[in-house]
């Protein structure tokens, strides 16, 4: 089994432009500072993985990122990837405050395990929903025509749900909104609050949408991710689904809004939470009976990939969010999964089935 230890791991930073400034309720982001991993096995096969920190959101930023991973990625040289979970668990202890350090490793982790036994990375979790399957795409906060031309260029590309960016000014929104329902009536909208709103902001924007009869078919985080007085509020008077995002950033988060009926949804994002962590959530989840969404923050394909493989493998995602690779000016990832239009279509090779193609020549190496 000497041909699963782990004896190299590398990291480097890597900056992504955007298209168009990614301008959320907390934040803006034009440039997506993240960090790539090669892990090394004994018999030479390596995984990839990804750290896509956002400071606005989870206060994380590139520079710190690579600082912990100088301290824990020695943690797992000489270990076996056939011990994923366990590792993850160390991983967890060591990273509580900088999961997409986590998530990254984990990934990278995986892969490799994949890659080592031949199966795509999906295959680790079952392969119980191997099909195509489509996603939203993300119109940011802005002017009603830059974002109406935005949502033309989407829209001729075959997508038919809109996840629009709220929370900065209630009327701004509420007339951001309609003017795209009334210029694409065909399409759905995913509200994403991102924090922006106190309840009842959130209240007063769900009574004026639904007064227009816009199509909506979930809110997103409304409030503050420590407001959990004010998510259930909202989820109470809500006739609109209600997801949580950012206020579950761990397992006891979605326990204890769980516990209080505090949502109808819960957004996995492997970068929020690490790859464990969210295989633990999605199962409590399920046993809850609420439903799953999958998201990320602004990743690549690397990252992003690791999320589809969960669809795939676990099934019983409701609400898809993989668009963030589309925003890309550049994706640095060839192989594994693909986009045609709003659709995603699995992969078979081995692990993510990915190489990169970056500028390699600030490595981190650890061995």
């Amino acid at each position: 089994m000497d041909e699963f230890l782990i004896t190299k791991i590398e990291a480097w930073p890597i900056s992504l432009p955007l298209r168009e400034p990614f301008v959320v309720a907390t934040g803006t982001m034009s440039v997506a500072d993240n960090v790539f991993i090669r892990l090394q096995l004994q018999s030479g096969i390596c995984g990839l993985g990804e750290m896509a920190p956002f400071p606005d959101i989870s206060g994380e930023t590139q520079a710190g990122c690579l600082d912990v991973f100088r301290t824990v990625a020695p943690l797992l040289l000489g270990q076996s990837v056939l011990q994923w979970r366990r590792l993850a668990h160390e991983l967890a202890e060591a990273t509580s405050v900088v999961p997409s350090v986590r998530c990254g490793l984990e990934t990278a982790l995986l892969d490799a395990f994949a890659r080592a036994i031949n199966v795509p990375l999906w295959a680790l979790w079952g392969g119980a929903d191997v099909r195509v399957r489509e996603t939203d795409v993300t119109l940011a906060i802005g002017a009603i025509e830059p974002v109406l031309k935005t949502a033309e260029q989407w829209f001729t590309r075959g997508f038919r749900v809109f996840k629009m960016k709220v929370g900065q000014d209630v009327d701004k929104d509420i007339r951001r909104v309609e003017a795209v329902w009334r210029a694409f009536p065909r399409v759905s909208f995913v509200i994403d609050g991102n924090q922006g709103f106190t309840a009842k902001e959130a209240l007063d924007f769900l009574r004026a949408i639904s007064r227009l009869h816009v199509p909506v078919i979930l809110f997103e985080q409304p409030v503050s991710r420590d407001d959990w007085d004010g998510l259930l509020e909202v989820h109470r008077q809500s006739a609109i689904p209600i997801a949580a995002d950012e206020s579950v950033r761990s397992f006891s988060d979605a326990r204890r809004l769980i516990e209080a009926d505090g949502v109808d949804v819960i957004n996995i994002k492997i970068t929020k939470c690490g790859v464990r962590e969210s295989l633990d959530i999605v199962n409590l989840v399920r046993r809850a009976g609420l439903d799953l969404m999958i998201g990320g923050m602004v990743e690549s394909r690397v990252a992003m990939g690791c999320s589809f493989s969960l669809v795939l493998g676990l099934g019983g995602f409701e609400f898809i969010d993989l668009d963030m690779p589309l925003l890309l000016t550049h994706d640095p990832a060839k192989g594994g999964y693909r986009y045609e239009g709003c659709r995603l279509y699995p992969w078979a090779s081995a692990g993510l089935g990915q190489e990169l193609d970056t500028d390699q020549s600030s490595f981190c190496v650890i061995s």
